[in-house]
Parts: C-alpha cells; sequence; structure tokens
C-alpha cells in the first residue's frame, strides 16, 4: 500500500513573514496620523518661529519676517492674536461679552497690529522703480516732512512724528521717485522700534538701494511712553540724526541741510 503523506502543521516561511510586514504598516500609519494630528494643531506662530529658526535667522520687533510667512497665513496669524488679546482683557477683568464697547475689542486689535501698526514685519518691502542719473545730478536733494507713525518696542506706545531726508547723488547714483522715500520709512517705522536704530535702519536701506554719495536723516517725534504713561511729560520730543558719507565729513553740506530744516 502506498504511504500517506501527512501535511506538516508548520507554517511556511511565506506566512510567518506577513504577520510582521502587517504589522509594521499599521505602525506607520497610526505613526503618520499621529503626527497630522500634530502639526494640525500647533498654533501658527510656533511653525512661522520654527521656519525662522530653523535658518537661523533673527526675529526681534523691528525686523521684517515676510519671507517666512507663506501666502494667506496673515489671515490665520490675526485669528491667533486675537484669541491671545481677548484673554489678556480677560484677565483685565473686563466683562467683554455683556460690554458692547468691547465685544469686538480684539479681534480689532489684533488686526490693527499685524495688518496696520506693525506690518512691516510681515508683508514684503515696496517694490522700487530706479532710473537712470540721466542729467548726473549731483546736488543736494531734500525730502520732508514725512510722517511717522511707529511704536516703542519697550511699552508698545505710539510714535508719532516728522523724518527728514537729504540726500547727494553721484553721477552713478540711481534715482527714485519722491513717494518711494515715504513709502520706504513707513515700512521701516511700522513695526516696534526705537527711535535710534530706526533712523540707523533707515539710513542703511537708502545707501543699499541708491548708493549716493552721501545720505543725512533728522528725526523729530513725540513718544506716548514718556506723555501717556511714566512722567507723564506732553512736551517732551526726541530729535536725532544720522548723517553718512559727505554729510559726515563736509561740514558746509551738514550745516547747508540743518539750515534748511529751520526753515520748514
Amino acid at each position: 500500500m502506498p504511504t500517506k503523506k501527512i501535511a506538516s502543521k508548520t507554517p511556511s516561511k511565506k506566512s510567518t513573514s506577513l504577520k510582521p510586514i502587517k504589522k509594521t504598516a499599521i505602525k506607520t500609519v497610526a505613526k503618520k496620523v499621529a503626527t497630522k494630528k500634530s502639526d494640525a494643531g500647533t498654533p501658527l506662530s510656533v511653525v512661522i518661529r520654527r521656519r525662522i529658526e530653523a535658518q537661523k535667522a533673527r526675529f526681534h520687533a523691528n525686523d521684517n519676517i515676510s519671507k517666512f510667512i507663506q501666502p494667506g497665513e496673515l489671515e490665520g496669524l490675526v485669528d491667533e492674536v486675537a484669541e491671545k488679546m481677548q484673554a489678556v482683557l480677560e484677565s483685565l477683568v473686563i466683562d467683554t461679552e455683556s460690554d458692547h464697547n468691547t465685544k469686538n475689542t480684539s479681534q480689532r486689535v489684533a488686526k490693527m497690529f499685524v495688518k496696520e501698526v506693525f506690518n512691516g514685519r510681515y508683508i514684503e518691502q515696496p517694490t522700487l522703480t530706479k532710473f537712470p542719473n540721466v542729467s548726473r545730478l549731483n546736488e543736494l536733494m531734500i525730502i520732508g516732512p514725512i510722517t511717522v507713525r511707529s511704536a516703542c518696542s519697550h511699552h508698545l506706545c505710539p510714535i508719532m512724528g516728522r523724518i527728514w531726508i537729504g540726500v547727494l547723488p553721484s553721477k552713478e547714483s540711481a534715482l527714485i521717485g519722491l513717494s518711494k522715500y515715504s513709502r520706504l520709512t513707513e515700512w521701516v517705522m511700522c513695526r516696534p522700534q526705537i527711535q535710534e536704530e530706526a533712523v540707523v535702519e533707515l539710513a542703511d536701506m537708502l545707501e543699499k538701494k541708491i548708493k549716493p554719495i552721501g545720505v543725512a536723516i533728522v528725526m523729530d517725534a513725540d513718544h506716548f511712553c514718556m506723555q501717556w504713561r511714566g512722567v507723564k511729560d506732553r512736551d517732551s520730543k526726541m530729535v536725532n540724526s544720522v548723517m553718512r558719507g559727505a554729510f559726515l565729513k563736509d561740514s558746509n553740506l551738514r550745516r547747508e541741510f540743518l539750515s534748511l530744516l529751520d526753515k520748514r
């Protein structure tokens, strides 16, 4: 009689290798889902901060961080600031539910900070149209007074004032339209600033853009951190200047620039 073969109960190598593959796949999917949920719950400000830190860039109050913000994210940032501003109002023990004056204050303040008074941090530099110095102008030009609206980095109180810009172009300098001086000034000042640093930043930018023989800036401003709080001295002002190139070396040119401001 032929011998009857008995099937082995030992699973084949093929069947034993299926189980660990399935478990690994399940774990990978679960991990991806968990990561997705974690990312979705991360505040937008933290996401933007991580982008900046990954590039080892600075994000001080007076820095522009527009290149780290993706299209459509400013609206999300406004919503996040509004949520945190609401918490500030609640900590100040203000009943925003029954007080009609402060019901939407958190949203208004958030929009004001991100899209208005501090928007110089979040939007790109205004586009500049440069013109060649065809006539080879090399005479003193003064632009101003340009109205300045900024805020003190220390207390976020308003800084309101005026700026005058003096430019001595060279024959090779690029020329920009008069309105661009105002736009650039606003872009720099619409951030939490310190006046001493703000005028230096503006001078650096103008030197880089138009490459003149000399640049001079004078700023005259009221600081509400002195007038509204603290010593509450409503007559105090701060005036400071930056002189570069020919304005620093040539006392006659500097004197001419300053004397013309006195007549304004």
